[in-house]
């Protein structure tokens, strides 16, 4: 017997029969006797309508403001949860499974007072561990936890991965299953590469820079928890037949697991190719080159919660100017500059210049720190391509290529194939 979080996102939870769908793959895990809890997302877009009410909602007495309480935001878009996990609970009593459902408050998810995008700081799972070993099944709202303030908080986009395993590590699972509409996680895109494989297995390190990165399969900040937890984490497919065979193989379940890597016996040179749309490049020409230039820069657009990426910095022959480029999402870009031109003085640049519809692809993988050529085979393939590098960032598993936005799939399917993750 073992104890297992399930994660159901909102597309597994779109309607009632796939609730229904839900409630079978949780009574397979209860019937092969193990202690279960259970967190679900709001139905497939019922998040975007609750947040369209919330913003419609000042309009409608006619306000001046478009602005609204973050704790008021908070109180309605959760309630898309408690709806779904009181659902669950009802088709699990219907199969005389005993079952539960809770809200953040009542475990409680314990977190800051960010609403809107809190973070958790901590959870008292004594409750839910004691009801998990009498039998019951516990259902949780994801997303949600309570603030200093004892009101409901949420945990930002995405949020049910980041309470799945922050719950699993509270209760000390001995595994996590995300469940979602793929059935793991692959090389690349399928999209982009239909011959992309799905991995069996994935490091912590190597998931956290591919869902960083623009993999969607998992919030960025859910494997940071698992990473630093070590929780064993599963993506698998809602879809699939819950009574197919090996879905309940507790050892080798179908799907991906993220894992230490020291799990992974065999570890490729690259695992998988990631690619993020939508970047835009902002270059600061002929600054001074003196201490204190960077923390001028990058503080302020820090204080204005500006994601900066890719930073690339190139000084002139004499060592008195330089010029800094970074890189920020699009939507970004005129926050940013007007950041920026409200510091001109105390940055000291003499001219600010931007270009847009960008593409970041990067290349993963654990192995990379042990094999010399990997970002040289990655230039020359994309040379011999045509493709212009406009920026190149590099970690100890990840090399980072900035490129014309027009350019993305020719990129990644390039890279996927030279790197030879095409081949079975």
């Amino acid at each position: 017997m073992a104890r297992i979080v399930m994660k159901f996102g909102g597309t597994s939870v779109a309607d009632l029969d796939r609730i229904k769908n839900v409630a079978r793959h949780v009574k397979r895990e209860v019937d092969a006797g193990h202690e279960v809890a259970v967190v679900v997302s709001a139905m497939s877009g019922k998040t975007n309508e609750l947040v369209g009410w919330v913003q419609g909602a000042p309009k409608v007495v006619g306000a001046n403001s478009p602005f609204y309480d973050a704790r008021e935001y908070d109180a309605v878009v959760a309630s898309g949860e408690q709806v779904t996990s009181g659902l669950l609970a009802i088709a699990l009593q219907a199969m005389d499974i005993n079952a539960r459902s809770w809200q953040g408050w009542q475990i409680p998810i314990r977190t800051d007072n960010a609403h809107g995008a809190a973070r958790i700081l901590e959870i008292d799972g004594s409750d839910i561990i004691k009801r998990m070993g009498e039998g019951q099944v516990a259902v949780i709202s994801g997303f949600q936890g309570l603030g200093p303030d004892n009101r409901i908080a949420t945990l930002g986009r995405g949020g049910s991965d980041t309470s799945a395993v922050a719950i699993a590590a509270a209760v000390k699972a001995d595994r996590c299953d995300i469940y979602t509409d793929v059935d793991g996680v692959y090389t690349t895109d399928p999209r982009i590469v239909p011959q992309a494989r799905r991995l069996k297995k994935i490091a912590f390190e190597e998931m956290l820079e591919m869902a960083s990165l623009g993999a969607k399969v998992l919030q960025v900040r859910s494997v940071e928890l698992a990473m630093v937890h070590k929780v064993r984490t599963f993506v698998r497919s809602s879809f699939e037949d819950p009574d197919a065979p090996g879905m309940g193989d507790f050892l080798n379940p179908p799907g991906t697991l993220i894992c230490d890597e020291d799990e992974i016996v065999e570890q490729e040179v690259v695992t998988g190719i990631a690619y993020a749309k939508d970047e835009a490049q902002i270059s600061l020409r002929r600054l001074a080159d003196r201490p204190g230039v960077s923390a001028a820069i990058f503080g302020p657009l820090a204080e204005s919660h500006i994601n900066v990426d890719m930073i690339v910095q190139n000084i002139s022959e004499d060592g008195s100017k330089t010029d800094m480029t970074f890189t920020v999402p699009s939507g970004d870009v005129d926050k940013a500059i007007k950041v920026l031109g409200e510091n001109k003085e105390k940055i000291g640049y003499d001219v600010v210049q931007n270009e847009s519809g960008l593409v970041k692809v990067s290349v993963i993988g654990i192995g990379m720190r042990s094999h010399a050529g990997v970002a040289a085979t990655a230039f020359k393939a994309l040379a011999d391509k045509g493709i212009n590098i406009k920026a190149i960032t590099t970690s100890e598993i990840k090399i980072s290529i900035l490129i014309d936005g027009p350019y993305a799939e020719l990129a990644v399917r390039t890279l996927h194939s030279c790197y030879g993750l095409d081949k079975n």
